[in-house]
């Protein structure tokens, strides 16, 4: 019986004990360049597969991530024996990266994509002043507050959570937009939006309240406007052993 992936490729992170399991499982397994396999196995934390994953966002291919890293919440336990088996037992979870425009005070465009979140923050002491719309209507004429955040389900448990964000179940059609440190309106927790929303978010005396834009690692500087969506055109595949599946993860994450 032909196996699901023939041709794997290794990725790690520069850190001693990921070049270390890297090169225990190149010994062992017979691999290929990235650009060549059916399946990538990054060994690292979570920064090294949100960099694999953006690394291969246009051409994307299934991800078996292996924690070498400090918290590893999207990757697998590592274990160098094995490996074959276990890629053919996985469970697929399937996400898709917001689309972030950014506009400058200068009038420049910037686009990246998140596939964690999408956010806002103060450049300097002052708060920022910032309009929210959704879906071309104006929800919020005016937040005062250190920033905003966007986040997609799979990112709902990373920076948004940290801020007080909702976790959603990555199988929700949600997006959370939660304020960073509010101050007017005190009392505003954020929204729940459906996943077809269009997000603009405009900066209120931007020359005098600067704001950067960040989409995951992507940051633009002194922007005035932010235009955020959900890329359901591209699906993102990151592979879990039987058990441990990213769903079964933040599902996890909401008890403790």
């Amino acid at each position: 019986m032909p196996r699901r992936f023939s041709r794997i490729a290794f990725v790690a992170s520069p850190t001693a004990d990921a070049r270390e399991a890297a090169d225990l499982l190149m010994r062992r397994y017979d691999h290929v360049s990235p650009e060549e396999a059916d399946v990538v196995v990054a060994l690292g934390g979570d920064g090294l597969m949100l960099q694999v994953l953006h690394r291969f966002m246009d051409a994307p291919k299934p991800i078996y991530g292996m924690n070498r890293g400090t918290v590893g919440f999207l990757m697998n336990e590592f274990r160098e024996e094995g490996l074959l088996e276990r890629l053919e037992a996985t469970k697929r979870s399937t996400i898709h990266p917001m689309t972030m425009i950014a506009t400058d005070t200068e009038g420049n465009s910037h686009t990246a994509r998140a596939i964690n979140e999408v956010y806002m923050l103060r450049q300097t002491h002052q708060t920022a002043k910032l309009r929210v719309s959704v879906d071309d209507h104006v929800r919020l004429p005016e937040l005062i507050a250190d920033g905003i955040l966007a986040a997609t389900p799979a990112g709902s448990t990373a920076y948004n959570l940290s801020v007080g964000g909702p976790i959603l179940p990555l199988n929700a059609h949600l997006l959370a937009l939660t304020p960073i440190s509010a101050f007017r309106p005190r009392r505003w927790r954020g929204a729940l939006l459906p996943n077809h929303a269009r997000i603009r978010i405009d900066v209120i005396d931007a020359e005098h309240r600067p704001v950067a834009a960040v989409a995951d690692h992507t940051e633009f500087r002194r922007v005035c406007t932010v235009e955020t969506w959900l890329d359901h055109a591209t699906d993102l595949v990151l592979l879990h052993d039987p058990g441990h599946s990213l769903e079964e993860r933040i599902l996890r994450e909401q008890f403790g």
